[in-house]
């Protein structure tokens, strides 16, 4: 089977780098689909792709069908918002809400069954597998078995490192297809010889807070305060606020019910991998998002590539007149990495061919 025929629509793009990865191993893209169009330009630019702007529950079955060329080998892949069900976001959504972002799940199981696509790849936070039941995971499972599918393990949490991710982030993956059975593939590394933030990051331009480097706009890192300069200054490499002076810590801090915030202020370790990479990463008291040994929290280019973007990739369009910054930090903490995103490529890959071989 030609892989040329791999044809694939990117539910809830983002900026692209669950797409990127099956850019990697060369599979066609029709289309992402995202309500956000902040996210057009990285997702297009680096993908050579087409961008929908649109809502899940507002773009039809016929619409996603016609995408797919005659002929294809048609794959739907695709991480709905997950926010209600991760534990950084516990109880800042009401119930109105919650159940608006819950639904995208549902909506996502709707269009599987009126598309009936060939191969379907959803990633999620891992806590979305407690709702295996009658919850809304598990009825998205029966959607995919009440119409054909040989599912994947559908509890399988994958550690992003073993798959060349330099960031300690772990993500639930499932997998599906209407050839026969299928998986994700083996880790490639062993905890012996995980990817680290020295690798990805240690040969970027040094640059302070608040600067902007010369040769990559995307690299810059936030202004600190005096204070917040100093604490970052008293920090050892891997280290956090316990490594302060009484006078540089914050009240909360010195409190019983402080202890439980021990990354918050922390600076990275060069030879691990990093923590698990958010919307707020480049913010210095949100986690423990320090430079390993400047005095900074990370920049953006830092933070795209521990989510395993590549170097070039464009998110700032030159034309624009203006940079958001929380637009940046949104697209590149929401995004699947793009590593993970080639594993699962790869291995939709390795599941096709053993099927046209069989």
């Amino acid at each position: 089977m030609d892989s040329n025929n791999y044809t694939v629509v990117d539910l809830f793009c983002g900026a692209g780098g669950l797409t990127h990865g099956f850019v990697k191993q060369k599979f066609n893209i029709a289309a992402g689909i995202d309500s956000d169009s902040s996210c057009e330009y990285a997702f297009t630019t680096n993908n050579k792709a087409k961008f929908i702007c649109k809502e899940i529950q507002s773009i039809s079955a016929e619409e996603i069908k016609q995408l797919y060329p005659k002929g294809s080998i048609k794959i739907l892949i695709g991480c709905a918002p997950c926010q209600p069900f991760s534990r950084y976001t516990k109880g800042m959504y009401n119930t109105k809400k919650k159940g608006e972002k819950w639904n995208l799940l549902s909506y996502f199981a709707k269009l599987i069954e009126e598309v009936q696509p060939d191969i379907i790849s959803m990633e999620n936070v891992p806590q979305l597998a407690k709702y295996d039941k009658q919850g809304v995971y598990g009825k998205f499972i029966k959607t995919l078995k009440n119409n054909g599918y040989h599912i994947s393990d559908t509890k399988r949490i994958v550690f992003c490192p073993e798959y060349g991710v330099p960031q300690n982030r772990r993500r639930l993956v499932l997998l599906a297809s209407k050839f026969g059975d299928i998986e994700l593939m083996p880790p490639i590394y062993s905890k012996e010889n995980l990817p680290t933030v020295r690798q990805f990051i240690g040969d970027l331009p040094k640059i302070e807070d608040g600067e902007i480097c010369a040769t990559d706009s995307l690299h810059r890192s936030r202004k600190l305060s005096d204070l917040n300069k100093k604490r970052i200054e008293h920090t050892k490499l891997g280290g956090g606020w316990k490594d302060w002076d009484n006078e540089l810590q914050l009240d909360c801090h010195k409190k019983e019910t402080g202890k439980t915030f021990g990354s918050v202020y922390g600076r990275m370790k060069w030879d691990e991998p990093s923590p698990t990479m958010t919307t707020q990463c480049i913010g210095l008291g949100n986690g423990r998002f320090g430079h390993p040994d400047q005095h900074r929290a990370i920049s953006l280019r830092e933070a795209a590539m521990l989510q395993s973007f590549p170097k070039t990739y464009k998110f700032i369009n030159p034309k624009s007149d203006k940079i958001v910054i929380k637009d940046l930090q949104r697209h590149i903490g929401n995004a699947v990495p793009v590593k993970l995103g080639e594993a699962i490529a790869k291995s939709i890959k390795l599941h096709l061919k053993e099927y046209s071989n069989g």
